[in-house]
């Protein structure tokens, strides 16, 4: 940070420039967007790697519908991941889900 040029000098600290810090800057407002790029690539993957699972799978036992429910199978577990890791839930400004802020105070737990 400081250098010192010559002896007699003062040393002077070097201007920062706004792209040289190598501490992350994020408040966490690209939260949704990262969220929604994870599902997004649990389902493509999902479906990707199921639908060659039952390409390989027609192929070998000479069928043509297994591709199809590779594919099914593929998207339904890359939500069922997606929303196992808590990325499918929708949550306030605070962070926090409609699910950790309990049951309703009011004592009329079984209204709909």
């Amino acid at each position: 940070m400081f250098t010192r040029k010559n002896k007699g000098r003062v040393a002077t600290p070097h201007a920062e420039k706004p792209g040289d810090s190598t501490e992350s800057t994020s408040d966490g407002s690209d939260g949704g967007y990262n969220a929604g790029i994870a599902v997004f690539s649990y389902i493509i993957g999902g479906i990707i790697v199921w639908s060659l699972i039952g390409w390989g799978l027609d192929n070998l036992w000479g069928t043509r519908w297994i591709v199809l429910l590779g594919a099914l199978l593929g998207a339904a577990g890359g939500f069922y991941l997606s929303h196992m890791h808590g990325l499918t839930s929708q949550r306030f400004s605070s962070g926090e889900s409609k699910a950790d802020s309990g049951p309703p105070q009011d004592g009329d737990r079984n209204a709909k």
